[in-house]
Order: structure tokens, then sequence, then C-alpha cells
């Protein structure tokens, strides 16, 4: 009872500042007001370095406002971000993090801008109103899929579905990402256990894979030919392979992991014109041109999928409620701690 009674006074704010009016800005006066602030900071974990960095740059060019891009893994920018707010500073300006549940908890204790891009009508319905209060937004969307080292594995031969990774076959021979640092392997873990339950890691570890940290490392890790299979991004993986690097994708017969990653504007930021006018520029139509030259699913509709890349339309997908994700990925890197021993 004494849990219920200190999670209230949370769910009355919530509450009313979901019906608070959602703020909207002139385009013109945002791009003003932000070259006259002339530079933004973006914690970022939804891409690779190359690709935020790319981001960043395209900003710039279009507006001439600087972007600091911090690219690192979705536990590591929240951890950055609560270190921040206990020391009373404001250096980010927009966080982009891939796991749901940073939200969750930092809207429900008031610390992001309350914000609607204009140009959020013009991405498909699926991706609009993840937050109908209108404090966070997705700006990003990918897929944890079954990832493999093509010279070394033949595609008839390669993991058709999630519980092929516990083939004894593969001993030694798997990558996975580690859930303690990334959104993209704590939503993937937190699914295959609501599938298969935790016994699916208890006989993984089995097989002993190598743990990075991102999910991008399993790349790194197919490519050196230290490992044959992975649990990986599409988008990573295939971007990869597009620069003559031995890797595919085989899209797992049980559902890809939809991943849907938000951006917010947090309270107090030094910068508030630019990081409105950067949440506009995520929806627009040369951000998701560089999102599909990275081999991210492009927002945009006007912008085809990168090649190679199935459109998600045919792609059976799976994903945890955001509901489930606050609470289970917490718990799933608690239990793959004790499994793996790191």
């Amino acid at each position: 009872m004494k849990r219920l009674a200190g999670l209230a006074p949370i769910a009355v704010l919530v509450a009313a500042l979901a019906f608070a009016p959602v703020a909207h800005a002139d385009i013109k006066d945002l791009e003003e007001g932000a070259k006259k602030e002339g530079e933004l900071t973006w914690y970022v974990a939804h891409y690779t370095s190359e690709g935020a960095e790319d981001l960043g740059r395209g900003f710039t060019e279009m507006y001439g406002v600087k972007v600091n891009v911090v690219r690192t893994t979705a536990q590591v920018a929240y951890q950055r971000l609560l270190q921040d707010i206990k020391n009373n500073q404001t250096i980010c300006d927009v966080f982009s993090s891939t796991d749901v549940g940073h939200y969750v908890r930092l809207a429900a204790e008031g610390r992001f801008e309350k914000y609607m891009p204009e140009t959020e009508a013009k991405i498909p319905p699926t991706f609009r109103n993840f937050d109908p209060a209108g404090f966070y937004h997705t700006t990003s969307a990918g897929l944890v899929v079954l990832t493999y080292n093509s010279t070394k594995v033949k595609a008839e031969e390669a993991p058709k579905k999630w519980q092929d990774l516990l083939d004894i076959k593969w001993k030694g021979k798997v990558s996975t990402g580690h859930p303690g640092f990334s959104g993209y392997v704590g939503t993937w873990v937190l699914t295959m256990k609501n599938l298969y339950g935790w016994s699916y890691f208890e006989n993984l570890e089995k097989n002993k894979p190598q743990i990075g940290r991102s999910i991008n490392d399993t790349v790194t890790a197919l490519n050196a030919g230290e490992r044959q299979v992975a649990a990986g991004a599409d988008g990573s993986t295939l971007f990869s392979a597009s620069r003559g690097n031995p890797l595919a994708v085989s899209y797992p017969t049980d559902g890809s992991v939809l991943i849907i990653a938000p951006s917010a504007i947090m309270k107090g930021t030094k910068h508030p014109n630019a990081a409105k006018l950067f949440m506009e520029y995520l929806y627009s139509v040369e951000a998701a041109k560089i999102n599909a030259k990275h081999f991210a699913i492009p927002l945009r509709p006007e912008v085809p999928s990168p090649p190679g890349a199935k459109p998600i339309s045919e792609i059976k997908t799976i994903r945890p409620t955001v509901a489930d994700i606050d609470k289970g990925v917490p718990e799933v890197i608690e239990q793959w701690r004790d499994t793996f021993g790191n």
C-alpha cells in the first residue's frame, strides 16, 4: 500500500500534464531564434556514431546551427542525463534514447518540455502520437533481427527463428550486445523472455556468446570473423554490408523485434528554439534520406526503404508495450547479469 501511495502524486502530475495545451511554434520564428542561440547538444543512442554525426551535420548545413552530438548507448546516455540533473546542470537539449522506459520516468518527473512538432503529421500514422500528452515523439525506428557472416554461414544454413541461436552448432559462434548498455538489446531480451521465458537465455549462455555493449558491436564481431551469427540491428548490419563486408540479415519467422525510439526536449533547455527546430528537422525528408543512407527505417513515406532492406510492411514484427518496457527492462538487466555474469 505504501508503494501505491507513493505513486499517487506522480499519477496526478501525469494526468494534469496530459491535459495541458501542447506547444507549437512558427517555423520561421524558430529558425531565427535558433540562429541566435547558435547551437544545441544532442544526447543520442538511436544511430551509429556515423549516422548521428551525419544527421547533426545535415541540420547545421540547413540552418547554420551547430549540433554537439553526444552518441552513446541508451543506458549510458540516461545515466549521463541523470548525473546532469543531480548536479542541477542543463547540458542536454534533445534526448534520444532507445529505451522507452526512460521517457516514462522522466516525463513523470516533469523533466521534458511539452512540444508537438508540426512535421510529425507527415510521418506514417503508425509512428504518430506515441505519447498523447506531447512530451516525447517517435524519431527513429529499427529492427533487431538475426544476422550472420555470409562467408562463414550459407543463407540456407543461417538461423531462421530466434530459438535457432540455441542450437549447439552455434556454440562459441554467437554475438550479442548487452541490455545494461543498449536499449535495442534490452527490448530484444525482454521480448525473448516474454516469448520463451528466461530459460531461453539460460540455454543461450551454454553457447557462450560474445557479449559487447552496443548492439552495433555485433557488426564488428561478425566482420572480424570472431563470431558467425548474432542478434543484431538491421540498419547497422545492412549499412556495413553495403560497404562490401560479408554480412547478411535473416528476418526471424517468429518476429523481428521492432524498436520505436523517441526524442524529447529537456525542460529548462538553454537553446529552446534550436531544440524545437531540431525536433522538426528529425521529421524532415532530408533527415529521412540520411537515415535511409545509414539503413535505418525512413519515417517519411516519400523516402524509399534502403537497398536490400525489406519494407516494414512486409516484415512480421513484435514488440513489448511501453508499460512492459518500463517495468521489464530493468528486471531483465539484473537477470542477464545473474546468468551471464557481466
